[in-house]
């Protein structure tokens, strides 16, 4: 697949088929964030992998819409504050950056695995910390939900703007 049609057919998903993904389609996905850049390199990430009833239960107390109760598994993209790097002029911590990185590099490694994923930031934050048993220095960023679509699903049209209005040339 060429990566501009994996952008374009990548949409967040928020209807999954019960199916559970097959394990090796998870670890490619794991892989493809593996690789991910960072600030420095330094990768303050860490992924938790929940398959299992009862760590998937953890989490949907944490963000309580129906939909996301469909998914088969969720990835919690987390980040450790210490070990990311911060620029010197201003004091500006990139964990959040970094985390953001990795979690498009799981969303786009999952397009081109057949399986779809949505970025789940509306989380409750501080129930998600005790969810996870995140030390102090480590916070979540975003819950992306992964499974194959429910049969239903139909791919939706995206409204984006033209490149006229985001770019400037200098």
């Amino acid at each position: 697949m060429k990566f501009i049609d994996n952008v374009r057919d990548r949409f967040s998903l928020r209807n999954y088929d019960q199916r559970q993904p097959e394990r090796e389609k998870i670890e490619y996905v794991l892989e493809c964030a593996r690789l991910a850049p960072s600030a420095v390199n330094r990768q303050p990430w860490q992924l938790i992998i929940a398959q299992s009833a009862e760590a998937r239960e953890k989490l949907f107390a944490c963000y309580t819409r129906e939909w996301f109760r469909t998914a088969p598994v969720i990835i919690a993209v987390c980040v450790n504050n210490d070990e990311a790097w911060t620029r010197p002029s201003d004091g500006k911590n990139h964990a959040d950056i970094d985390g953001s990185i990795i979690a498009q590099q799981i969303c786009l490694a999952a397009t081109d695995a057949g399986l779809g994923t949505c970025w789940v930031c509306n989380f409750d934050y501080d129930a998600t910390c005790r969810a996870l048993d995140l030390p102090d220095n480590v916070h979540p960023v975003v819950l992306i939900p992964i499974g194959y679509p429910a049969k239903d699903v139909a791919t939706p049209t995206k409204s984006r703007k033209a490149l006229s209005q985001i770019v400037e040339w200098r």
